[in-house]
């Protein structure tokens, strides 16, 4: 038999989950030092008695109710008496980690039920949550149970779980093999929820439990040419997000640079003193002067129309425009029939052909001239002035 100590307490390993102190005999009056995180347990004879919390205790018949009904005082209150008693750590123990010892098949809906082997590992925290139950369902008579010992015990039964929940996870949510990776917080969740009371019958309890990686079926020849095939679809689907983005990109630019055109035409305009209006009526007015473009009066009844409605003001300026450049056609119809009789001509000289096409330019540019001559004073000066140096800038 041991010694009679004074002082019990412990003070070891926090891997620890149970441990049982050394000596059996105490005598009425010891300390007991229960630290942070702990509990404490009396035995006697195979039987729990008092539980202890964080902090310091005499052992007396007071505090110690249970035991008092059992022990028999001395004189003097100094007596020895035979029990056990057993620390219990209650710190949450992090980092423990757990695998499938084998895959399990995922008959995945998305591809007619097709099985893929599947497995699972990841880490996970545990915590004593009833001292008692977990002394006398798990730790019995040992000694010491260490958190290698503690996860031993449940391996077996924690695999054979984990494997009959992840398939039945996995298919009730539908998810693709391939995407499985990105809900693992939630199967995470999911499988937390379904071990949890296996532990808790033992006096354990799961704070955290986490799904690091799940194996998939890397091997698998149809896993493998579907895997590539919907690489393909990806890259496609990218592509086409990609070129979609460059079009709208694109098109916000074009929308962008007729914006500032506009913007810098306009602002050409109120510099030089004249409107959009006008630069288009007299744009009119001058194809409507073209012999081209009054080949028949309907046109240029519409064009004058047009003219009226864009600038008012430049009615009559067209008008009479119009009438100078009808004018040859109406003529026209007054000529001899022997102007249209063919005359034999000689093949004309090199001299000739220049001076004719010397003649032709400088008639166009006087005729622009009168035209635009004809405006002037109707049309505001700074567009008048722009005009005439577009002209003598063609020679």
């Amino acid at each position: 038999m041991a010694g009679i100590i004074q002082v019990i307490k412990y003070e070891g390993d926090n891997s620890t989950f149970i441990w049982k102190h050394p000596d059996e005999d105490f005598n009425i009056g010891s300390q007991l030092i229960v630290h942070e995180s702990q509990e404490a347990v009396f035995f006697l004879d195979g039987q729990a008695l008092d539980l202890f919390g964080p902090g310091r205790y005499t052992l007396h018949t007071k505090n110690v109710p249970l035991l008092g009904s059992v022990v028999n005082i001395a004189a003097g209150g100094q007596s020895p008496f035979h029990c056990e008693v057993y620390f219990i750590n209650k710190t949450e123990q992090m980092g423990i980690k757990w695998g499938t010892d084998s895959k399990v098949n995922y008959l995945d809906p998305n591809y007619n039920n097709y099985p893929f082997p599947v497995g699972a590992s990841g880490q996970m925290s545990l915590r004593v949550k009833d001292s008692r139950k977990l002394l006398i369902k798990l730790a019995g008579t040992v000694h010491e149970l260490s958190q290698s010992t503690l996860v031993s015990y449940f391996q077996a039964p924690m695999m054979m779980k984990i494997k009959a929940y992840l398939p039945e996870v996995l298919r009730k949510r539908a998810i693709p093999i391939f995407d499985v990776d990105r809900y693992m917080a939630e199967f995470s969740a999911e499988l937390h929820n379904m071990l949890s009371q296996d532990f808790a019958d033992y006096g354990v309890e799961i704070c955290q439990f986490w799904i690091n990686a799940i194996v998939k079926p890397e091997n698998d020849p149809f896993y493998c040419k579907l895997r590539e095939l919907r690489g393909g679809q990806i890259s496609a689907i990218e592509e086409a997000k990609l070129q979609q983005q460059v079009d709208v990109i694109h098109q916000e630019t074009e929308a962008q640079k007729m914006s500032i055109q506009a913007q810098a035409f306009a602002q050409k305009r109120q510099i030089e003193g004249y409107t959009y209006q006008q630069e288009k009526a007299y744009d009119v007015a001058e194809r409507l002067a073209e012999n081209d473009g009054i080949g028949n009066f309907s046109n240029a009844g519409i064009g004058l129309a047009l003219m009226g409605g864009m600038a008012g003001g430049l009615g009559a300026a067209v008008a009479e425009l119009t009438s100078s450049a009808l004018e040859p056609i109406m003529h026209q119809g007054t000529e001899t029939d022997d102007s249209h009789k063919a005359t034999p001509q000689a093949a004309p000289s090199d001299e000739s052909v220049l001076a004719e096409y010397t003649s032709d330019t400088l008639a166009d540019f006087e005729l622009r001239l009168k035209k635009l001559e004809l405006l002037k004073g109707k049309i505001p000066d700074a567009l008048y002035e722009a005009k005439l140096k577009e002209i003598l800038d063609s020679i």
